[in-house]
């Protein structure tokens, strides 16, 4: 919690900017399910959900910027938050307001143009807050004249646009039990879509969706099956009651099928599957979902058996491919434990399993069906630490990372972590509310002296691998792709970069003042068009692979145009 005279500035702070919003401002029109459905490829150049449309490309049709004068790019105006904590959201923009969260669920509303601020709302919390890693949030969602924020206290909260009101605020799950929310929601029609936080503490993950006009809870989606329910063997006698399988991601939504399609993340204990023999399903895996009733349609587990917390909750992208000489609406996912996945978005069919990262040691490939074929070596034992296993827990693409996927060039651009990491087995009470890690990890500063990371370039139907651009550090900032030839990301020594789509060759860098971990978006006004790109804290980098160059001070949003001359 913050200190008392912290607490009482903050709190001054968000009366002054509410008294300020109320009166005369003109109201944005309507973010109608149309507009949300169109999303930004409608060229309008807004950004109305957390991937910029419902297939979750995180590519923007915007072209103004492009190879030749990016180098120009210079800062249009930047907000400071002043807020400690990772700066991981991705901004929101609808007509001429930006909607970004900062860490402890701050929420700020700014003219998209100037950096005005409109309001600012920060959700007060629980001091009894059980958290694994951080407080980081990653968005909002927003539809007609509200905007929408899932809470570190497992709690949605649905706020007036134009004012920063609360209109309604309910709870989703008990946060004493270990239950959290990071994950910016999904709106799709009538309903607001969201996933849970907590899988490190015995919690059962879920999926639900909520009526936007009043909040009421419309469907709820266990991502662990209880007894009775199809697929519970996969847990051996009783272990489903230590849940797991936490759907901290956004998903992504296919109108025409009425699917929505959410991963998942680890079993519960993580390092020790002992109690919990089978597959565990469905941890580690894609669900895809119907959207009236939440029913799972089908599911993919890519990581059976999970005991090196491969989270499976990595982004979800639909795409239109040519498999076999056919045709195909398919799902790709570039997966924590190494690979890139691409499976049919109708029946969840395994179509291809591609290795994206240059160091793998966990898995000897995959079969047909595309389960991984597991090398025993590399499972935790009680004796002591495990051997040096690639990669390490926090995956090849940690599942907070963005990638993204240019249709016309029918590539992934990922950001990828070389980590490798020891790992030992130990015992777990699996107590609801109470760590459930099950293992314990090697020595961070080993694994240090030999991580890095790159951009990879890769088709995610062939497998072909394009180019990678080599960092000295984990590449734990998000991605974004334009129409103009370029991909943006981030570094963990504070530099925001442009990159060449067809090269890989860094073109413009920007230092931010701390580390990237955020998700960068694209919008346009008025006929000039922005680059967003959030810095702060290096975050996971600097828990696990953290090494002294990463920057780690300040929070910031800083947003980049051309100069107007």
């Amino acid at each position: 919690m913050y200190a008392s005279t912290r607490a009482t500035w903050r709190n001054l702070l968000l009366v002054a900017t509410l008294a300020h919003a109320a009166p005369g401002i003109a109201a944005d029109p309507p973010v109608t399910a149309e507009r949300l459905q169109a999303g930004n490829l409608a060229g309008d150049g807004n950004w109305l959900t957390y991937g910029g449309s419902y297939a979750n490309w995180r590519y923007t049709p915007l072209a103004q910027i492009n190879r030749d004068n990016v180098k120009r790019l210079q800062p249009a105006w930047m907000l400071q938050m002043g807020v400690q904590g990772q700066v991981a959201g991705s901004p929101i923009i609808a007509d001429r307001t930006l909607y970004y969260t900062a860490a402890h669920n701050n929420l700020y509303a700014m003219d998209a143009v100037t950096g005005e601020l409109k309001w600012h709302y920060e959700h007060q919390m629980p001091s009894d807050l059980r958290l694994c890693c951080g407080p980081a949030n990653r968005g909002v969602a927003i539809a007609g004249d509200r905007v929408y924020m899932a809470t570190l206290d497992a709690h949605l909260v649905a706020l007036d646009r134009a004012t920063g009101k609360v209109a309604w605020n309910i709870e989703m799950a008990d946060h004493a039990l270990g239950f959290s929310a990071t994950s910016a929601p999904l709106v799709v029609g009538s309903r607001i879509i969201v996933g849970n936080g907590g899988g490190e503490y015995a919690t059962r993950g879920f999926v639900a969706a909520y009526d936007l006009a009043t909040g009421k809870e419309l469907w709820r989606r266990y991502t662990v099956p209880a007894k009775g329910e199809p697929n519970v063997e996969s847990w051996a006698g009783d272990s489903w009651q230590g849940g797991g399988a936490p759907a901290w991601m956004t998903g992504a939504y296919d109108a025409p099928s009425k699917t929505l399609y959410w991963s998942t993340g680890n079993p519960a204990p993580l390092f020790n599957g002992d109690a919990r023999k089978g597959d565990n399903l469905y941890s580690d895996s894609i669900l895809a979902l119907d959207v009236e009733t939440g029913a799972i349609r089908w599911h993919f587990q890519a990581t059976p058996h999970d005991v090196w917390d491969y989270d499976a909750t990595n982004g979800i992208v639909l795409i239109d491919a040519e498999v076999d000489g056919r045709k195909t609406r398919a799902v790709a996912q570039a997966n924590r434990n190494g690979y890139v996945y691409l499976l049919d978005a109708a029946t969840g069919k395994f179509l291809r399993g591609t290795q994206y990262i240059e160091k793998l040691n966990w898995s000897k490939g995959l079969t047909a069906e595309g389960r991984p074929m597991v090398d025993p070596a590399y499972i935790p034992t009680p004796e002591g630490l495990s051997k040096w296993v690639c990669p390490g827990p926090i995956g090849g693409n940690n599942g907070s990372t963005t990638y993204t996927y240019h249709p016309g060039r029918k590539m992934l651009f990922v950001p990828v972590i070389e980590s490798c990491m020891s790992l030992a087995k130990e015992g777990s009470e699996m107590v609801p509310g109470n760590p459930s890690f099950g293992g314990s990890l090697g020595d961070s500063d080993a694994t240090a002296k030999t991580a890095y990371g790159h951009l990879t370039a890769i088709d995610p139907v062939t497998g072909k691998i394009h180019w990678r651009y080599r960092d000295n550090f984990p590449m734990v900032g998000g991605a974004l792709s334009t129409a103009g030839d370029l991909v943006f990301t981030g570094n963990q020594q504070g530099w925001a970069l442009a990159l060449d789509a067809d090269t890989g060759k860094v073109l413009w860098k920007f230092q931010t003042g701390s580390g990237v971990r955020s998700q960068p978006v694209s919008y346009e006004i008025d006929g000039r068009q922005y680059v967003a790109i959030g810095s702060g804290t290096g975050g996971l980098a600097m828990q696990v692979v953290g090494q002294p160059e990463i920057v780690t001070y300040g929070s910031a949003l800083i947003v980049f145009a051309l100069p107007k001359d």
